[in-house]
């Protein structure tokens, strides 16, 4: 049975952090592969970029890395109930790890059905901010879900954000987990510009 790494989430963009994670986890966890799980609409975040943008961000930041691609499901949102049995389906016989930040780890209990998620998985932690390691495994240990096992390492960029490049792009200015494929990407498509950005830069 493969062991297949599941990370999941806006990559608006994708950048160095969420890159390094994945290969992380492949050499941590000895997975066979890492599929990266794009949300089509996610719940959380207002006016995403477009899906197909991110789409190909992600493909052209993950061509130089085999043991890692994009995987594509038809659901807006995820949700446990769906989106686990829906992977489960394109995924038969693999063990399934999910990739998370541990700036995800806190409120993930809240989700719906997350007991069925984490007794069935493998979670795979990259330590974020300020986030330490035993404070990460004390929470986890007060679970009333028990997950098949749990990994934890230190993230090789654990302050680098989406958000954070965005605002480097849209400004026209380097900064650290910017990935060149995404920034020619970015530029060729206008992508984190707005024209009252244009107009501020000609002013």
């Amino acid at each position: 049975m493969n062991r297949v790494g599941i990370y999941a989430g806006t990559f608006d963009p994708v950048h160095s952090g969420h890159v390094a994670f994945a290969l992380q986890a492949l050499e941590f966890c000895k997975l066979d592969h890492v599929y990266f799980l794009p949300e089509r609409r996610p719940q959380a975040k207002v006016q995403a970029t477009h899906y197909a943008h991110r789409v190909a961000m992600l493909r052209e930041a993950l061509k130089p890395h085999s043991g890692c691609s994009v995987l594509e499901l038809v659901d807006a949102h995820f949700t446990v109930k769906k989106t686990l049995s829906r992977l489960k389906q394109q995924l038969p016989d693999n063990q399934l790890a999910f990739l998370f930040g541990s700036d995800i780890v806190p409120g993930l209990m809240g989700w719906p059905n997350a007991g069925t998620l984490l007794s069935c998985s493998e979670l795979v932690i990259g330590l974020r901010g300020q986030d330490d390691r035993a404070g990460i495994k004390k929470l986890v240990a007060s679970w009333q879900a028990v997950p098949k096992e749990v990994t934890i390492f230190d993230s090789y960029a654990p302050m680098v954000s989406s958000s954070q490049i965005r605002s480097a792009l849209r400004q026209n200015r380097s900064a650290s987990g910017i990935l060149k494929s995404v920034e020619r990407y970015s530029n060729n498509h206008w992508l984190y510009v707005s024209l009252s950005d244009i107009k501020s830069s000609r002013a």
